[in-house]
């Protein structure tokens, strides 16, 4: 008997929105993507990240992305985003995610401005309040609150988080985290340094390029996992060039030229993005060509 999947383990992918010309959702472009990703091998999906425009959603429609999501692969398979300015939007937001049968949320530390430790519990215990699993997410680049696993230790063991995607970019906090919480699931956020944190024990990946590549991604974060280098590397090494970023804003687009490249999006429906510079497109373009022709998808 086939045990149950953990809702936040393994490649969860999150998903860029399609956007008509006139910058409505086209759910039904939306409901066709999350349900390739699945097929395509991809656990489940991360809607209303940073790749969601969630900011700029209104809440009816933020609500609908994720209703869509649940209704393409199952709730079991949904992650929704449940950032907000505070804590009471946020839970408002993890309630909803649980109404509509989510099996967690990624919830970033509060961005109004930057909070000091004591503001960051407090957020965390308030939107545990909601009753779904939480999935903390640490990126300190953008929201300069750094959840240090000292921290992320004292928000497990409050029973405020079961998980921590991990933004940071330094590897060496898989192992300090399972020193100071060994309970809490290590989950790699920073795709350029997936081999590195599958090797320090994480359970998951909260990925950006699948939305592009999610067979060859799908691969390269199985091999990972079961240490197999001879399998990973190689991979690893030709993706790595499109993993890699130098800003979480430059990347996002680097993802959705990706995308548009691989044919995901395309006409009036789209994942629209910013321009990137000359030099970083000409590298994604090449790149992301490159491994189209060696039959990474």
């Amino acid at each position: 008997m086939t045990a149950p999947r953990t809702p936040w383990h393994g490649v969860m992918v999150a998903t860029a929105l399609p956007l008509r010309d006139d910058l409505s959702v086209d759910y039904e472009r939306y409901a066709e993507h999350v349900r390739w990703l699945v097929e395509s091998g991809c656990d489940g999906v991360v809607p209303n990240g940073s790749l969601g425009e969630y900011q700029t959603l209104t809440d009816d429609e933020r609500a609908q992305v994720v209703r869509t999501a649940v209704d393409a692969v199952g709730g079991d398979r949904v992650m929704p985003g449940a950032g907000a300015y505070g804590s009471a939007e946020s839970r408002r937001w993890a309630e909803q995610a649980a109404e509509a049968g989510c099996g967690s949320v990624l919830l970033l530390p509060p961005n109004a401005y930057r909070a000091d430790e004591t503001i960051v519990e407090a957020h965390y215990a308030e939107v545990a309040k909601a009753g779904i699993p939480i999935v903390a997410y640490n990126n300190p680049h953008d929201t300069k609150v750094d959840l240090t696993p000292a921290l992320l230790a004292r928000l497990h063991g409050a029973g405020h988080i079961v998980a921590v995607k991990e933004f940071s970019g330094d590897v060496r906090r898989g192992y300090e985290l399972a020193e100071l919480a060994p309970g809490l699931d290590l989950i790699a956020g920073a795709d350029d340094v997936l081999l590195e944190l599958a090797l320090a024990g994480a359970k998951g990946w909260i990925a950006g390029y699948p939305n592009a590549l999610p067979v060859s991604s799908v691969e390269l974060y199985r091999a990972a996992v079961d240490g197999d280098l001879d399998r990973a590397l190689p991979l690893y090494r030709a993706l790595h060039p499109l993993l890699r970023w130098d800003s979480k804003v430059e990347f996002v687009q680097a993802i959705k030229l990706s995308m548009d490249i691989a044919g995901r999006y395309g006409g009036p429906c789209r994942a629209p993005r910013l321009p990137l510079s000359e030099e970083r497109e000409k590298t994604i373009r090449a790149a992301t060509e490159k491994a189209l022709g060696e039959g990474h998808r």
